[in-house]
């Protein structure tokens, strides 16, 4: 059933932002060099690596020139890129990975291949037992103010719970941080 909703939702949702993410693509493109689409090896369901798509929000050549967090200010982000991230328009393309089924709509945010070492063998396969997903608990509750320790813990907590009930409950909780975030 998660798989069925997935796959209306995304592929409903994409035709519906085509023409907003067209828009994106272009300003991307005029705003800095390199490509429209970020694309970097994740961790699925099952610690299986794929490719996530993202909105590049970063100078093309970001990584080589700091690691995968960002700090206030930081001067790799483009300005089509803060406003990407602010808006989180810059997760949008990551309904094609839904729609592909390397995730879901709802499920922990897929870690990068480095990140294994910050968790236990133990956390890392319950963490990683679910399909990872465009919003989460993490970011429903407390977006990207969350620490490391919180994260995991909703993470977990999602994994062992996961439900089609509790994935619309996240949504609309997703979708009222976002818009409360926005109103201020």
């Amino acid at each position: 059933m998660k798989r069925l909703i997935d796959i209306v939702v995304s592929g409903g949702a994409l035709l519906v932002l085509a023409p907003l993410m067209a828009v994106l693509i272009v300003w991307i493109r005029l705003d800095s060099p390199g490509p429209a689409l970020f694309r970097q090896t994740r961790i699925g369901r099952g610690a299986v690596p794929f490719t996530i798509l993202k909105f590049r929000s970063m100078v093309s050549d970001a990584e080589a020139r700091g690691g995968y967090s960002t700090q206030v200010g930081d001067p790799r982000i483009t300005r089509a890129g803060a406003f990407v991230r602010r808006t989180s328009l810059d997760e949008l393309p990551q309904l094609l990975n839904v729609l592909r089924g390397d995730m879901s709509l709802v499920g922990p945010r897929p870690d990068t291949p480095m990140q294994q070492s910050n968790y236990t063998q133990a956390d890392w396969q319950r963490r990683h037992s679910v399909r990872p997903g465009i919003t989460g608990l993490a970011q429903a509750r407390l977006r990207s103010a969350a620490t490391a320790e919180q994260r995991l813990a909703l993470d977990l907590e999602y994994a062992e719970n996961a439900s089609v009930g509790r994935d619309f409950s996240i949504l609309l909780e997703t979708v009222r941080t976002l818009l409360k975030r926005e109103a201020v």
